[in-house]
C-alpha cells in the first residue's frame, strides 16, 4: 500500500469517527430537548389541574356560603368558619394561578386571567360583597364555568392535546338542578 492510499484510508477514517460523532452530538440534543419539553409539558398539566382543582373548590365553598346566607340550607358550619375556609381556599388559588403565570403559554395566562375574574365574582356574590338575584347568581356560575371550559381549551391547545371540550361535538350545557329547584328557579 502505497502513501496515496494511507492517506485516503486516513481521511476516510477520520471522516467517518467526525461523522459519527456529529450524529451522536445531534441525537443527544435531540433527546435532551425532547426530555425538557416532556418535563416542562408535565409541570404544565400540574400547574393547570392544581388552578382549575382550586377554581372549583372555591365555587365549592361560595356555594355553601351563599346557600347558608340566603336560607337555601343550613351549613354545618358557622358564616365566619366559612369565610375563613373561603379566605384560606382564595389563597391557595392565588398561588395555583402564579403557577399558570410562571408556565402557561399566552393562551392560558389569558384565560386564567378571565377565569379569575369571573370566580370572584362568585365569591363576592356568596361573601354579599356585590348583590344579586338568585337568577344573578346562576348566571354568574355559567359564565364561570364556561370560564373553565376556555382555560380547557387554552391548556389543551398549549400541551398539544388533540381535541376540545366545547364546539359542535361537546355542545354548552346547563347547570345541573334539582327539579324542584329548577322549577322554582323559573319562578324568581
Amino acid at each position: 500500500m502505497d502513501a496515496g492510499e494511507q492517506w485516503v484510508t486516513i481521511a476516510a477514517v477520520l471522516l467517518g469517527s467526525v461523522s459519527t460523532h456529529l450524529t451522536n452530538y445531534a441525537m443527544e440534543r435531540q433527546r435532551k430537548k425532547h426530555e425538557l419539553v416532556t418535563r416542562w409539558d408535565s409541570k404544565k398539566l400540574d400547574a393547570y389541574e392544581g388552578y382549575v382543582d382550586s377554581v372549583r373548590s372555591c365555587i365549592f365553598l361560595a356555594v355553601q356560603l351563599y346557600e347558608h346566607r340566603e336560607g337555601l340550607r343550613t351549613g354545618e358550619m358557622s358564616e365566619p368558619e366559612m369565610l375563613a375556609e373561603m379566605s384560606a381556599a382564595g389563597r391557595l388559588r392565588g398561588r395555583a394561578f402564579e403557577r399558570i403565570m410562571l408556565l402557561g403559554g399566552d393562551d392560558v395566562v389569558e384565560a386564567a386571567h378571565d377565569l379569575n375574574a369571573l370566580a370572584l365574582k362568585v365569591d363576592w356574590q356568596a361573601n354579599g360583597r356585590i348583590g344579586g338575584t338568585l337568577e344573578e347568581w346562576r348566571e354568574r356560575h355559567r359564565a364561570v364555568f364556561r370560564g373553565i371550559n376556555d382555560f380547557h381549551e387554552a391548556a389543551r391547545s398549549d400541551l398539544g392535546v388533540d381535541g376540545g371540550v366545547t364546539g359542535e361535538k361537546h355542545p354548552e350545557r346547563d347547570l345541573l338542578l334539582p327539579p324542584a329547584q329548577r322549577e322554582a328557579g323559573r319562578g324568581s
